[in-house]
């Protein structure tokens, strides 16, 4: 069994009352991990302790923030074997996905250690005799962060190391879903050498987050709050947020449309849909939910589809030849075989897979998917495609805009000048042309619209997100006033 502690000026220790949770590992039913249950009093500490680092850590140099953060990409790299041993026992993800998180971590704290001198300003031409003014960035404070289950590592590394590179500290409150894995992050950053208190570390039972979540954003000392999640708590935090008049970046649920156009690459468009569709058990946010496909091109499209989806079975992530895990909880499994049932009786042709047995669903394409069922509106979260046809550009456009998420997409044609029109039409965050829907690179600005969020994540609008941007100015000679 797992271990996690809270991690609070740098040391590990249990919760003040003592109390603790369990997660239970989806496959198998025992325990995975034994987790310190933090309280009020707990997150109050944490974000104290931060407070406390903060006046030095924001004027450490450059230099050195660099190389720390460089140097937690190498031991994250090095434990590679405990991060995903920790996924698999708490998420049900497959070796190959923990060992991807691990990878693109390194490189989320490597562009992070990399933007450490770009935290610039600018010096603004002032209409006023002898004045000198610059507009400069500074860091905010100390950043609550939350990370979700789904790519743990990724997206943990990802909440801190921009707040740490602009020269703030953070309090991360990990899910209750995985509290190993994202202990470990602190761990890491810890052995990486931050100072104390620059990193804390608090997890919680689920009957606790919500008052912990309202306290620590309420704490005069957190200047910024990011969030990425489901869409349905994302609002939560906003408001809460909106209530002490705190800036948050919200990363949330998506519906991914992939569009494939007349004239697309069959084959390729295929690929790209059965990597965005079932990847990860399609439980990633910009996983691929919606295929718009010419009507023209369907039938060729969806017989190619098929094909591939049948070869594909979710089995045992401890098994090394497995290629799709399991679902987070059975619950969630029992969810997507709902809205799988629900399409079905509402006309939809169930083309392949939808076999659900306990945390394990099946691939499933689902064709002639229309407005009538809960799929083609509900972010499913689960490895299954509903195909939907359309007559030409313009429709393709409104059924991909059809949907209160804006989140990533994907647009398939050899013309690329034209799939370049659709993708400007489109209402998301993200769109990849002839390239599928996931995609993730942290030197680029991630975000989404409409019910997907807002704020990004990545490169100098990561920078933006968490710093505070001043006015100064120097006056040279003597200032003439009206009174």
């Amino acid at each position: 069994m797992l271990e996690a502690a809270l991690l609070i000026d740098s040391v590990a220790v249990s919760a003040s009352s003592g109390e603790t949770f369990e997660r239970m590992d989806p496959v198998s039913h025992e325990i995975s991990t034994r987790a310190s249950a933090a309280n009020v009093e707990d997150a109050g500490r944490a974000a104290n302790a931060a407070a406390r680092a903060f006046p030095a850590w924001s004027q450490t140099p450059p230099s050195e923030r660099r190389a720390l953060l460089n140097d937690a990409a190498d031991i994250l790299q090095r434990r590679t074997d405990e991060f995903v041993e920790a996924m698999i026992a708490e998420t049900g993800a497959t070796a190959a996905w923990g060992q991807f998180n691990c990878r693109l971590a390194a490189n989320v704290l490597r562009e992070a250690g990399a933007m450490v001198s770009q935290v610039a300003g600018e010096v603004i031409p002032a209409d006023k005799s002898g004045s000198f003014a610059m507009a400069i960035r500074q860091p905010c404070g100390v950043v609550f962060s939350m990370a979700p289950w789904n790519a743990p590592v990724i997206l943990s590394t990802r909440s801190v190391a921009m707040p740490l590179a602009c020269g703030n500290t953070v309090v991360m409150k990990g899910s209750e879903l995985c509290p190993r894995t994202h202990g470990l992050l602190g761990e890491v950053l810890n052995e990486a050498g931050l100072p104390k208190g620059a990193v804390n570390v608090i997890h919680s039972s689920s009957d606790k987050a919500p008052d912990i979540v309202e306290a620590l954003i309420a704490h005069p000392a957190v200047r910024r709050v990011n969030f990425t999640g489901s869409t349905r708590v994302g609002r939560m935090i906003a408001e809460k947020a909106a209530r002490h008049l705190k800036r948050c970046l919200l990363e949330l649920g998506g519906k991914a449309p992939l569009i494939v156009l007349d004239d697309a690459d069959i084959d390729a468009a295929v690929d790209a849909a059965v990597f965005g569709a079932f990847f990860n058990q399609g439980q990633i946010c910009m996983s691929t939910e919606r295929i718009v496909v010419d009507e023209s091109i369907a039938d060729a499209f969806v017989d190619k589809f098929r094909v591939r989806a049948d070869a594909i079975r979710a089995t045992d992530p401890r098994d090394p030849n497995c290629v799709l895990g399991a679902m987070i909880t059975e619950q969630a499994a029992q969810r997507v075989k709902g809205l799988i049932d629900d399409a079905s009786m509402k006309g939809a042709a169930l083309v392949t897979g939808g076999r659900q047995e306990g945390v394990f669903v099946d691939p499933a394409i689902l064709d002639n998917v229309s407005p009538a069922m809960r799929i083609y509106h509900e972010e499913s979260f689960g490895p299954v495609a509903s195909v939907i046809r359309v007559n030409g550009d313009d429709e393709a456009v409104s059924v991909a805009n059809d949907t209160e998420y804006g989140l990533a997409a994907a647009v398939f044609s050899r013309d690329v000048s034209r799939a370049l029109v659709i993708a400007q039409r489109l209402e998301t965050g993200i769109c990849h042309i002839n390239s599928a829907t996931i995609n993730a690179e942290p030197q680029m600005p991630f975000g989404g619209v409409k019910a997907s969020g807002y704020g990004r994540f990545g490169g100098k609008a990561g920078i933006d997100e968490f710093t505070e941007l001043r006015w100064i100015t120097i006056q040279n000679g003597k200032t003439q006033y009206p009174i």
